[in-house]
């Protein structure tokens, strides 16, 4: 499994076979098979792994409620996300291709980004309910969606700008960064500052 994300990240998984996995094994193809009868096995596999980490830390959130919630809270949990999204980049950069082909992927995506949206929207709440922020109902659905949309097409729009230069926890770092300026514009004095330092100190 490493290294078949090791390749699907460094080629694209369209690009990756299941002959080039046995090759950098230094196995046949027959033994591989023994174990994966398809590719697609193997890129399920490799789901089922991130969706258990994304999974856990899009539930973190929920541990933030007993206590007012602040800009610097939300900062970490958008890097805790992208650190993972960095890990499992190929799901992202292939990722039309891949739900396209693979219904099991197609379903298990689908799921993923509405915990996304539904994590970025109690955060978003729980900004709110402090007196940090403000934003109404719709703005907030908006808001929760953008930030998501932000996080999930992050690192094509990275790879599309720059295809030749490699990509790396500067381009991790410029993407958590705007994640967060989507929230910027609806919070109030104390934490639209702290989100200008966090900012200058992040990027």
């Amino acid at each position: 499994m490493e290294t078949a994300l090791s390749l699907f990240n460094q080629f694209g998984a369209p690009n990756v076979t299941t002959t080039v996995i046995a090759d950098e094994l230094e196995i046949s193809p027959g033994n591989l098979y023994y174990h994966f009868s398809n590719k697609d096995e193997i890129v399920n596999t490799i789901l089922a792994a991130f969706e258990r980490e994304i999974e856990g830390t899009l539930a973190a959130p929920a541990g933030f409620e007993g206590r007012p919630l602040t800009v610097e809270d939300i900062w970490l949990f958008l890097h805790l996300l992208f650190e993972i999204i960095w890990k499992y980049r190929f799901f992202y950069r292939d990722l039309s291709d891949l739900v396209s082909e693979n219904r099991t992927l197609e379903m298990h995506f689908k799921q993923i980004l509405a915990h996304k949206i539904a994590t970025a929207r109690r955060l978003c709440e729980g900004l709110a309910r402090a007196g940090d922020m403000k934003a109404n109902a719709r703005e907030m659905e908006a808001l929760s969606a953008n930030m998501v949309l932000v996080a999930t097409y992050w690192l094509s729009f990275e790879f599309a700008r720059n295809p030749r230069q490699a990509q790396d926890d500067a381009s991790l770092s410029r993407g958590v960064y705007h994640a967060m300026a989507m929230v910027a514009p609806f919070l109030k004095k104390d934490s639209r500052a702290l989100f200008e330092k966090l900012a200058q100190e992040y990027v």
